[in-house]
């Protein structure tokens, strides 16, 4: 099949590349210019959107990979003003999913389709494929179902269902692992503080060998502490990419008790701060009521 990709970062590039492996034609846009990386992996670099529709055949798919927000608002609004009515817009980044939602009934008010989908698999989606999440009109899914197979290991795509379904199915997998990381980081930091002396590479491997608790992420963890066994020259300070964030807002407005997720976000709050204002007030108080000592700066 034909395809544009907009947006060449690691996870765009990478699938631009992964289906340039299967024999697509692939078109690429990036804000810089990529015109000899794009020529290496084999696809064709284009340094105006408004010259994709001319490389490509009706009916046209285009893919944006960016990041969410005003940077999808300006691709989907190039996109139509070069495109014809009929061509497909696949958001395949992090919106959220009520962006994917008025997204979609903006761009069917134009006659263009548009299908939400929720990408994981990082920078080892190029080897192994990508899990997508795809929302939209189940023709539309079909029709891409090429460009879907290829881009994913064997039984590593769905149609979720309604436009904005395939964002929020990857927001709540993007909590999930919220959840997941934060389990391991707080285990594996029990072990490191025993007085056994554990190799927490070698526990890691075990785990990796028919253990409930086994997984990719456990996998990833074992390659990491094989390279590095103590972490070493890593600062604790981790970021979040907003999806858990949204994750939590949805359980508040449902009403869904999820407090393994809210807590994983919070303690990454935490890992960002210097000093914590917070356990200054409690050690005040501390003091204030009974007297106990307070450790100086």
């Amino acid at each position: 099949m034909q395809v544009a990709i907009l947006g060449m970062g690691r996870m765009g590039f990478n699938m631009a590349r992964r289906l340039c492996d299967f024999g697509h034609k692939v078109v690429c846009w990036n804000r810089t210019p990529k015109d000899e990386e794009v020529k290496k992996i084999g696809g064709l670099f284009v340094a105006d959107i408004a010259d994709i529709a001319k490389h490509i055949e009706k009916r046209r798919i285009f893919i944006i990979m960016l990041p969410a927000g005003q940077l999808v608002d300006f691709a989907i609004d190039k996109v139509m003003a070069s495109a014809e009515a009929g061509d497909i817009i696949i958001d395949g980044g992090n919106s959220n999913y009520k962006d994917s939602v008025a997204h979609a009934e903006k761009v069917r008010e134009r006659g263009f389709s548009f299908m939400d989908c929720g990408t994981s698999g990082g920078i080892w989606g190029y080897k192994k494929g990508y899990c997508l999440m795809v929302g939209g009109e189940k023709s539309d899914f079909d029709h891409c179902t090429p460009i879907f197979r290829d881009l994913a290991p064997i039984g590593g795509y769905l149609h979720t269902g309604a436009a904005g379904s395939g964002h929020y199915v990857k927001m709540i997998h993007n909590g999930i692992e919220y959840g997941m990381l934060a389990a391991y980081g707080e285990g594996f930091e029990l072990m490191k503080n025993s007085s056994f002396g554990l190799d927490l590479h070698k526990i890691s491997g075990l785990w990796n060998h028919g253990s409930v608790i086994h997984s990719w992420l456990l996998e990833l963890l074992e390659t990491a502490l094989s390279k590095n066994p103590g972490l070493d020259g890593i600062k604790g300070f981790v970021e979040d990419s907003g999806e858990g964030r949204w994750t939590v807002l949805d359980a508040i407005e449902k009403s869904v008790p999820a407090p393994v997720i809210t807590l994983s976000l919070l303690s990454r709050f935490v890992s960002r701060q210097d000093e914590s204002f917070s356990a200054k007030i409690i050690a005040a108080l501390r003091n204030e009521f009974g007297g106990h000592s307070i450790k100086k700066d």
